[in-house]
């Protein structure tokens, strides 16, 4: 909800993430001028630094303080130096759960052509939104090895879906439809044919919520083909709701058809109560203090933050930014290929505000 002040906590996190969050944070300075509006943030320092020198990752009295701000920007989690899902459990599943950021909101929006890896394809056939369930499914952590360490070993691992988590994301994913006001398509997207126990309950719920939303026209599509029609045809797609494991795939392959990891922003959203913007791109360690990663996923998560907190003149000002400075300036939307630095490409987006 608009107010004239907000209380930001910011997560540079590793590798590039301080990087493209100092740009971020450079946008949110001259769009809050622009705008009218105060903020103070707060920074913590969470990550894997933190983790290799005092073996913390995230406590839970750390977990409740953040409920005391508005929002959370995060630059990114991921340390070479730390053994995977470490960080990813301890850190960012944790913050998700306990702050219940139940929405995964991630926007697929093509804003330059040139960029896009299908052949004729340009921003009137790729601007679709996938809601993914983000609090159940796979990533629960539910399951168990039994004779582990023999050759009779069984891993199961437990695909975890609720009425209550289940119904939430799909009556969203229909209201955000409905907001949206574009093709209002809301596509189901699983696997009903195989996970015939998961999929029957999502499917079942659809079915009821969308009784409610006759403005909102439906379908159906199994996650492959999902996949396949992204390349194919992503015009079809205005809307997407998906379980949390389909969801982390699918994206990906979205943030590659707009463009790239370089322009693909998130939120994890709870929409009672405190929500969390990103680059979905990573640490990206290789790249650390070299100038070169562009910041704009960044940037963009920071506008779908904006948007967020009710200051939705500034969010689509930054936007608008954005768009203008891939159409006109940028050579590349790749690392070290822009044709400007992390900081010049800040700039420039100050600059067109």
């Amino acid at each position: 909800m608009k107010r004239d002040s907000y209380k930001i906590a910011v997560i540079p996190g590793d590798g590039t993430g301080p990087e493209v969050i100092r740009e971020g944070l450079k946008v949110l300075k001259a769009a809050s001028k622009k705008f009218g509006f105060r903020y103070k943030e707060e920074i913590f320092t969470y990550g894997g630094e933190r983790y290799l020198r005092k073996g913390l990752t995230i406590k839970d009295k750390e977990i409740s303080n953040l409920k005391k701000f508005d929002c959370i920007y995060l630059g990114a989690i991921g340390h070479p130096d730390v053994k995977p899902g470490i960080l990813e459990q301890g850190i960012l599943l944790k913050i998700r759960f306990g702050l219940d950021q139940y929405i995964n909101l991630r926007p697929v929006k093509l804003y330059n052509s040139e960029f896009c890896p299908i052949k004729g394809k340009g921003p009137e056939d790729i601007d679709f939104v996938v809601v993914r369930e983000n609090s159940e499914g796979l990533y629960k952590g539910m399951g168990k090895f039994e004779k582990k360490g023999t050759r009779n070993e069984v891993a199961i691992q437990i695909s975890y879906n609720t009425r209550k988590g289940v119904e939430r994301c799909i009556r969203y994913a229909f209201e955000y439809c409905r907001k949206r006001n574009k093709r209002k398509k809301l596509t189901l997207c699983g696997k009903t044919n195989v996970l015939t126990y998961a999929w029957d309950l999502w499917q079942r719920t659809f079915d009821e919520v969308k009784r409610e939303y006759p403005d909102i026209q439906t379908d159906y599509a199994h996650v492959d083909a999902t996949t396949m029609w992204f390349v194919k045809n992503p015009e079809w797609f205005d809307c997407i709701v998906t379980d949390n494991m389909f969801g982390d795939i699918i994206t990906d392959l979205g943030a590659m058809i707009q463009g790239g990891m370089g322009i693909a922003a998130g939120g994890n959203i709870n929409p009672e109560g405190v929500s969390m913007f990103e680059p979905i791109g990573g640490s990206a360690p290789k790249y650390t203090g070299k100038n070169v990663i562009n910041p704009l996923a960044a940037i963009c998560a920071l506008g779908m933050l904006l948007e967020n907190i009710g200051e939705e003149e500034a969010a689509k000002a930054v936007e608008d930014s954005v768009i203008k400075v891939v159409q006109t300036k940028l050579k590349n939307l790749a690392a070290g290929k822009m044709g400007y630095s992390t900081e010049e490409v800040g700039d420039l987006v100050v600059d067109n505000l």
